[in-house]
Parts: C-alpha cells; sequence; structure tokens
C-alpha cells in the first residue's frame, strides 16, 4: 500500500512541471506496451459481479426448450464424474493414497458442463441470484423460479437417463457398474442433516468457481478441477452429481424412493441452495453494493 501511495505522490507531485491526473498513462510506456498491461488487468469484483449478472440475465431469458435440452445434456455429462472415480478406483493399488488420485476423476463431468456452457442447477445459484438480488421484484423472482424448475428437473432427467443407460445396457463391465454402486452408497449416506451442512459446503464452492472463472482466462481448467476436487475429497454433496449416484443405487434396488427423497435429495438441494446463494451470493453483492448501480 505504502509503495502505491508512492507511486500516485510522484504522479501528482506539484513540484515537477505539467504534472497530470495518475490515472493517465505514463510516458514511459509506449501504446503498445499500455495495450498489454490493460490486458493483463485483473477484473476488479464490480466488473466480475456484473459480467455474472448480465450472464444471469441472459440465461432467465432463455426460452424453455434451449434450457431444458442444456439441462439434460448436463445431467448426461454429470455421470461421467462417478464413471471416472469408478475406474481409477478400480485400476489403482488398495493404498490409503487411493482416493486422492481416485477422486481427480470427480472434476471430468463438471470440466463437461462447464466448458461445454450446459446448464448445471448449482451454478444458477449465483448467476441467476445476482438479478434478483440487484432489482428485487416478482418479475425477477418469477423468472428465476422458471429457470431453476427447469433446469433442475432437466439435470435431474438427465442424471436418471444415464443410470438407466449404465445400469440395462451392456456398456460397462460389471466390476466397473460395481465400483460405481459402491462408491454412490459411500456418497448417500450419513442421514439428511449431515449431508446437508455438506451440502452447504459443496454450494458455496461451486458458486466460488463461477466467481473466480471470470479472471481465471486461461486457467479455468484448473479452477474447475481444483473446486470440484475439493468437493470430492471433502466428502461434500452436490445435489446433480449426487442424484446419479442415488439413481444407481435406485435402478438396482440398493435404495428406496422415498429414502432417496428425504435422506439425499431434499436436504443437499436445500444446502447448496443456501451455501451458494444465501452464504456466497449474498456476501458477493454485499462487497459490491456501494460500487454498482
Amino acid at each position: 500500500m505504502s509503495l502505491g501511495r508512492r507511486t500516485t505522490e510522484q504522479k501528482t507531485s506539484p513540484g515537477k512541471a505539467g504534472a497530470r491526473d495518475s490515472n493517465e498513462p505514463s510516458e514511459t510506456f509506449s501504446e503498445h506496451e499500455l495495450e498489454t498491461i490493460q490486458e493483463r488487468e485483473k477484473l476488479r469484483a464490480p466488473l466480475i459481479y456484473e459480467v455474472l449478472r448480465r450472464e444471469g440475465d441472459q440465461e432467465m431469458e432463455r426460452p424453455v426448450a434451449s434450457l431444458w435440452w442444456s439441462g439434460v445434456a448436463a445431467g448426461l455429462s454429470i455421470s461421467f464424474s462417478l464413471l471416472t472415480q469408478a475406474i481409477l478406483r478400480l485400476r489403482l493399488p488398495d493404498t490409503p493414497w487411493r482416493p486422492l488420485v481416485a477422486d481427480f476423476g470427480y472434476p471430468v463431468g463438471f470440466l463437461m458442463v462447464v466448458l461445454g456452457r450446459q446448464q448445471l442447477f448449482t451454478e444458477n445459484t449465483i448467476t441467476a441470484v445476482l438479478p434478483v438480488v440487484a432489482r428485487p421484484g416478482w418479475s425477477n423472482l418469477r423468472r428465476l423460479g422458471r429457470l431453476w424448475s427447469v433446469v433442475l428437473a432437466a439435470n435431474l432427467a438427465g442424471t436418471l437417463i444415464a443410470a438407466l443407460f449404465c445400469t440395462f445396457t451392456p456398456v460397462l463391465a460389471p466390476e466397473i457398474r460395481g465400483a460405481m454402486l459402491d462408491i454412490s452408497r459411500e456418497s448417500v449416506s450419513g442421514g439428511a442433516t449431515l449431508l446437508f451442512f455438506r451440502a452447504i459446503a459443496s454450494g458455496f464452492l461451486i458458486a466460488a468457481m463461477v466467481w473466480l472463472i471470470p479472471n481465471a482466462e486461461g486457467a479455468a481448467f484448473l479452477v474447475i478441477t481444483m473446486m470440484t476436487y475439493v468437493i470430492s475429497i471433502g466428502g461434500f454433496a452436490h445435489v446433480v452429481a449426487g442424484s446419479f449416484e442415488a439413481f444407481m443405487l435406485l435402478v438396482n434396488a440398493r435404495l428406496g424412493w422415498l429414502q432417496a427423497l428425504t435422506g439425499f435429495g431434499l436436504p443437499v438441494l436445500a444446502g447448496n441452495i443456501v451455501g451458494g446463494t444465501a452464504l456466497f451470493t449474498l456476501i458477493s453483492y454485499a462487497q459490491v453494493a456501494s460500487e454498482v448501480p
């Protein structure tokens, strides 16, 4: 901070002839160099907010059919997280460090969804909520409810289709399917209260990932990988990725519908919303509220 003050003082010092505003470019840099500096400047928090708010506005204006099929695609894509985890678990020796390596399979589905610009419900706990926070009203709330309901239903439809495909077709070797069921049983266990709080952490991390991506530039791959890897190694619960695990157990008669709904689905959904919206999004908006229109 002291260096920044000294630099400003040097630029605005009255003892120098032709002093100018500190925001004007220095004559020591060429035009090309100034363009390079501007390109490498990081987005300030208000700019990140505005990028995500506009994205949320655009998503809420999309036709229902577009949202639906994008959400179904996301549900199908997210199934590759569990599949990759299961394959890595089978191929690695049974050692204490095996889970740390096998869990690197978990980001695969998220990378497909986020980089493919598919609709994922938990991403919309920040992007679609920011326009509502900025301009509260029934119109925006109605648009948010429409987006959330369509995308969540589509995500669940996609994960159910993926679970049926993995179970009733010969696409997977029996040992891979068995490993997927073992991981799924571990993920949905623990009870509604525990899963609710674990889902809060997961919702917060996904919202943080969305907030970081505009500044990530070419490092978006790493941001998505590391944030979702933390979800996996932390044992946190994600409603869409977890729904594929729950559906795998359901269609293989390892879990009942009521238990899947009340013991997993509803508490994890509530926790993701609390973590992504009530915590991260509202805090993020609070830090820029006085700087944006």
